[in-house]
């Protein structure tokens, strides 16, 4: 996928942390662009866009952990994800359904890994 993108694309910007979506002023609920930075240079960056595909994926320990003692706290995801994509949607005025539903995977006693 990524050698797709750099050969359709004219430009590719590699380790940017998206902050903010901009929307469009003369579209109600459209967002129009978005706003980053390098994580590596700090410089920034806006980006002006027709589509905005938001694929950061899903979010580690919102919900309490059911284990207790030595797994309290153990988690089988990215501790790092912090659902920060979300943040991004709702503040930007999206609507969040289904937000119950997440990946269950098939779990066994006494272990932390799939």
């Amino acid at each position: 996928v990524a050698e797709a993108a750099k050969k359709s694309a004219d430009k590719v910007f590699n380790r940017i942390c998206v902050t903010h979506l901009l929307m469009d002023d003369s579209k109600e609920n459209r967002v129009a662009g978005a706003v980053g930075f390098n994580v590596r240079t700090g410089n920034y960056h806006v980006f002006k866009s027709k589509t905005v595909i938001c694929g950061a994926g899903g979010a580690s320990n919102i919900f309490k952990p059911r284990s207790v003692g030595e797994g309290s706290g153990r988690t089988w995801y990215a501790p790092w994800s912090s659902a920060s994509a979300y943040g991004l949607m709702i503040e930007a005025g999206a609507k969040m359904t289904q937000m119950e539903n997440r990946i269950v995977l098939a779990r066994f006693k006494d272990g932390y890994g799939p």
